[in-house]
């Protein structure tokens, strides 16, 4: 039996059958896991089994910090390591309340104050409240406006070392507290990133959901379209378990499992339906269903494994920018990649094993079914709870295929075309009849599209970001409403101290920041040791958000313009873009 085959943009022919032919490794790969497939899949399910339990068992460290190392921001990390026991580089979060009658009414001050005490109780936790010496003198109840003496908050506070894991369970230990408060006219939100319980997007369902219909069309068969999305499953679920593994040893944002997933998905589908098209060709062509898996993997899957390697190394290079969290989502990621084009060239081989020339064959049950379920994923990445019916519908129609004939029918098979009557044939020959005038309409198109780029502004998401009916998002809205947008993202300004003089020198900077625009409040500066002061700090409250452009321009001021003319070099930075300055350190 001869194939033709291209490669590197020849066609030739491979005998697969005489006795000349030496079989590429591809091709024996291909040829075991056909063979062998029951050995190759439950090695897979072994090996899943084994890697979920680990994750399971050993857990995972997931880290959010997205400081930049040997930078300006890092200086003042050190003096606030070093000297106020890391204070503004820790975990922590916020109870926000408000009180219509005011919150020094003795029923909101008990009420507020139990909830203070039950969550400062728990282990690593500390909470200063607006009702103590300490959280009056940092101005923690609003003083000006409409909601002077009606809006405040409790700092919440975590010791060093403290999991992520558990700043999350502490948020959903303090939401329960704030479920009990029966006060009427009191309103508790919980605040802060870190309080917050993360949840991921659900796109990858949508897509999903989408990938079941777009591969029907594409196929005209329900088993062709699922062998692509089930290894890619296999591959995206084996990855988030290694990444879950992989945050243990190195720094791993918490979303890093989300990406990986979204990536593993739109390359295992694309990986595995190469493949699988490549398979019906040879069957179409002849083929018998193990010398057409053969020839899918030795040519396909030869282009997957180079494809998918170039995919890791793209990623990998990553590492060149030298952050410890970008680190992580690379690593994650090309994790993921990996195991899915693995999961292409061995698991898939052997499901066609199993499938042979029933990916030829659909059913009206297969349809219909498939329908459902591609509209209870829907429903379930949209929250659209209705669409969620759709699953057991699914269930029922095949049970009824069992009674009902016409749902075990099988759909009429497609007509195939004549190569040069399909679309794909004739748009090939449209752009090589005209290659000078296609090249220079995508380049212009593609240059317009990139027009956005050249007002792009980068930074971090903060809890302006949440979804407006999460207690995060509204208590960062009712800080706003009560202290200002910039109290959401204060900046602090670091340093350290040499001798007598540097004390003079800060007073004189804390009165040149309040004459800068767009600065609301000065606090400080607070020594580490009113008795023997090594280091100060300063807190400056902008008068915009953390995001806002103008928060930027302020960073910027501050560090080239006013800590310089007082004497140091500024490392400033706003709610998670941190600062510093040496001689005067400055820091958030």
């Amino acid at each position: 039996m001869r194939s033709t085959t291209t490669q590197g943009g020849g066609a030739h022919n491979t005998d697969y059958e005489g006795e000349a032919f030496k079989p590429s490794i591809w091709a024996r790969l291909g040829g075991f896991a056909f063979r062998r497939r029951w050995a190759v899949v439950i090695a897979w399910v072994v090996a899943l089994l084994a890697i979920f339990m680990s994750a399971g068992v050993i857990g995972g460290e997931n880290e959010s910090s997205f400081e930049s190392p040997d930078s300006e921001a890092s200086d003042g990390f050190v003096v606030l390591e070093d000297y106020f026991g890391g204070a503004g580089t820790l975990l922590s979060g916020s109870i926000v309340f408000r009180a219509e009658q005011g919150i020094d009414d003795p029923e909101v001050e008990a009420a507020m104050t139990e909830i203070f005490e039950e969550v400062d109780a728990a282990a690593d936790v500390v909470v200063i409240s607006p009702y103590s010496p300490s959280g009056a003198a940092q101005g923690l109840v609003a003083a000006e406006g409409p909601e002077a003496g009606k809006i405040a908050y409790a700092q919440v506070e975590f010791t060093d070392g403290t999991a992520e894991a558990r700043s999350a369970e502490v948020g959903a230990e303090i939401a329960e507290l704030v479920d009990d408060v029966e006060v009427v006219g009191l309103r508790v939100e919980v605040g802060g990133q870190s309080l917050a319980e993360f949840e991921p997007p659900e796109a990858e369902l949508i897509g999903i959901a989408f990938a079941i219909v777009i591969l029907i069309l594409a196929f005209g068969s329900v088993l062709a379209m699922g062998l692509p999305i089930g290894v890619a499953l296999a591959g995206v679920s084996a990855g988030a378990a290694l990444i879950v593994l992989l945050s243990n040893v190195m720094s791993v944002p918490d979303f890093a499992v989300t990406l990986g997933a979204m990536i593993g998905l739109g390359v295992g589908i694309d990986y595995a339906l190469f493949i699988v098209t490549r398979y019906r060709e040879g069957l179409h062509l002849g083929l018998e269903p193990e010398k057409a898996t053969v020839v899918a993997i030795d040519t396909a899957g030869r282009a997957v494994v180079f494809a998918g390697f170039t995919v890791v190394i793209s990623l990998l290079g990553m590492f060149v920018m030298g952050l410890a969290f970008i680190n992580g989502l690379a690593t994650g990621a090309a994790i993921t990649v990996l195991i899915t084009m693995i999961a292409s060239v061995t698991l898939l081989p052997a499901f066609l094993g199993f499938a042979q020339r029933r990916v030829e064959v659909t059913r009206w049950r297969g349809i219909i079914a498939a329908g459902l379920v591609a509209i209870a994923l829907l429903g379930a990445g949209l929250k659209i709870s209705p669409l969620l019916i759709g699953l057991p519908l699914a269930v029922v129609v095949l049970l009824a295929s069992f009674a009902i004939a016409p749902l075990r029918k099988e759909l009429p098979p497609r007509k195939v075309k004549p190569l040069r009557d399909t679309i794909a044939y004739k748009w090939s020959r449209f752009v090589q009849h005209r290659p000078w005038p296609v090249a220079l309409g995508v380049c212009a198109l593609l240059l317009a599209m990139t027009i956005p780029v050249l007002s792009l502004r980068l930074g971090f998401s903060d809890e302006s970001n949440f979804a407006e009916d999460t207690t995060t998002r509204q208590a960062y809205d009712l800080i706003t409403e009560g202290f200002g947008a910039g109290a959401n993202g204060p900046l602090l300004l670091a340093t350290e101290l040499s001798g007598p003089e540097d004390t003079q020198t800060l007073t004189a900077l804390v009165t040149s920041i309040e004459n800068v625009e767009g600065v609301a409040a000065v606090a400080g500066p607070f020594p580490n040791d009113p008795s023997d002061p090594q280091a100060a700090i300063i807190r400056v409250v902008p008068t915009t958000g953390p995001q806002d452009e103008a928060t930027d321009d302020l960073v910027r001021t501050l560090r080239e313009d006013v800590v310089a003319a007082a004497g140091g070099d500024s490392r400033p930075e706003n709610n998670g873009t941190r600062s510093g300055a040496a001689p005067i350190h400055v820091s958030n």
